[in-house]
């Protein structure tokens, strides 16, 4: 027979576990109210429509609305501050992606540290930039193009979305790997860039695939390379740098993170339901549209990704001399 005194016991440790595991009593409800999905850019560009992609399913998943709030401005700063100083409850969440990875070098004072103050919760995809050239310069290839860089110095002129973006990273690696001479001349967004590259004032331009591969397919822009280390399904045809360039890789990676210090139960949870998201073969359709694929990673391989990235783009910035306040 049990003791009093057992009985006792029994009862004071059951009293007192569920005040020792929060996290599974939050995972137990969660969520009860709905899900804000912060995106650090405005409306209709590539990562919101990226996000709003993603958030549908997702909210039918959790039973709850994962609605988006951007919050544009300082190149993806102000909406990762945001999400820094949110709190760690779950019902806030970010829309990681390489601006963050370049941002750490690139600016001179954050309010943050991204690797440390963000937890990583799921990755969503990876996809091409497209190195892309005006029709009027006469090369077809990659190593045709390093050599017409290399007998014309300083008369190529590399466009960009701006100073820092992953476009302009995307030419800096490409420039630190080959030793070419290219002026670089930033433009507000993807769009002027293009208008510049479709008239032949700008030469080359190193842009995510949904913004030009429009422009290619018609024949208004030709594609020399994917930066992706592997061929991309939206351009078979189309070689990859890293076949003239061994080694070049500079993919646009998109994925989730939290507020530091958000429980692990609901970081498991988020993941879960992400990747069940990502095994859809409707949301695959519409991702492979927009020229990704699924990136279905646990949060310690996402985080990883996020630092790998980080430590790279470190080293191009410095390359690059870019510097932004």
């Amino acid at each position: 027979m049990t003791s009093g005194l057992s009985r006792r016991s029994l009862l004071g440790a059951a009293a007192l576990a569920p005040l020792a595991s929060p996290g599974l009593l939050a995972q137990q409800g969660y969520p009860t109210r709905p899900i804000r999905w912060v995106v650090g850019y405005p409306p209709g560009g590539t990562t919101d429509v990226l996000a709003r992609l993603i958030a549908e399913p997702l909210s039918r998943r959790l039973g709850q609305q994962v609605y988006i709030e951007n919050r544009p401005g300082a190149g993806n700063n102000i909406g990762t501050d945001a999400v820094v100083k949110a709190d760690p409850d779950g019902y806030t969440i970010l829309l990681v992606n390489p601006a963050n990875g370049i941002n750490a070098t690139l600016y001179k004072k954050l309010n943050f540290n991204f690797v440390d103050d963000i937890a990583p919760v799921a990755g969503i995809t990876r996809s091409p930039n497209i190195m892309e050239v005006t029709p009027s310069l006469p090369v077809k290839t990659v190593a045709e193009f390093i050599a017409y860089c290399k007998a014309n110095p300083g008369k190529v002129n590399m466009a960009s979305s701006g100073l820092g973006t992953s476009v302009h990273m995307s030419g800096e690696l490409f420039k630190k790997m080959t030793g070419v001479d290219m002026v670089h001349v930033p433009y507000r967004g993807a769009g002027p860039a293009l208008t510049d590259m479709l008239s032949g004032q700008a030469h080359v331009l190193f842009d995510n695939l949904p913004s030009s591969i429009e422009h290619v397919r018609a024949g208004g822009l030709r594609a020399l390379a994917v930066t992706t280390a592997e061929r991309s399904p939206a351009l078979p045809d189309v070689p990859t740098v890293a076949e003239t360039v061994p080694g070049y890789e500079a993919s646009a990676w998109f994925g989730v993170g939290a507020p530091k210090r958000t429980p692990p139960e609901l970081i498991a949870r988020l993941n879960r339901e992400i990747n069940e998201v990502l095994t859809d073969q409707e949301t695959a359709r519409k991702l492979a549209n927009l020229g990704g694929t699924p990136l279905r990673l646990t949060p310690e391989a996402f985080g990883k990704v996020i630092v790998d990235e980080t430590e790279k783009w470190k080293k191009v910035v410095e390359f690059s001399g870019a510097k932004l306040d």
